[in-house]
């Protein structure tokens, strides 16, 4: 349960009960039955472009915006944030790009979101710290019971793939 190391020992026993009744696949395909349609790039941008127009217009805007099909096996990441300097002219020039891993191209829409929202609330607040948290669920209310079931969803797809592959 690598993807919950960080919650209660309480939490951590009614997540395991819901693994050994083979419940936890049933709970999230009825909290989130759905699947998005965001399938390329371009689409992908343009969602989060709006996200950001819609919640962050003073934000440095995002020059690129990608699934990454390394980025969970490299980065262990679900998302990330980046800035590539380039010199232009004598001028040093930032341009900030997001990268969702890829596994999230099959996933429910609301994760979908809640990374993007993480991703984007990097432009404001570089750490992970209480602001950034309360400008998440700002953007994104019940952010943290998403990033909750999120890594329930990762810990059920690990699982499964275990599953599978014995």
């Amino acid at each position: 349960m690598k993807y919950l190391a960080s919650y209660s020992p309480e939490l951590l026993d009614q997540v395991r009960q819901l693994i050994e009744q083979n419940r936890l696949g049933d709970y999230l395909q009825k909290k989130y039955p759905e699947r998005h349609a965001i399938q390329t790039d371009k689409a992908l941008y343009e969602y989060v472009l709006d996200l950001k127009t819609t919640y962050l217009r003073s934000a440095p805007p995002v020059h690129k915006v990608a699934y990454d099909s390394k980025l969970d096996v490299i980065h262990r990441a679900l998302g990330l944030h980046t800035a590539i300097s380039r010199v232009q002219g004598g001028k040093l020039k930032a341009k900030k790009e997001i990268r969702v891993a890829s596994v999230f191209k099959e996933g429910p829409p609301e994760f979908l979101r809640m990374i993007a929202v993480h991703e984007l609330a990097h432009l404001k607040e570089h750490d992970h710290n209480k602001a950034f948290y309360r400008l998440c669920d700002s953007m994104q209310p019940g952010y943290a019971q998403l990033e909750f079931d999120l890594r329930l969803y990762l810990t059920h797809r690990d699982l499964v793939g275990k599953t599978r592959a014995e």
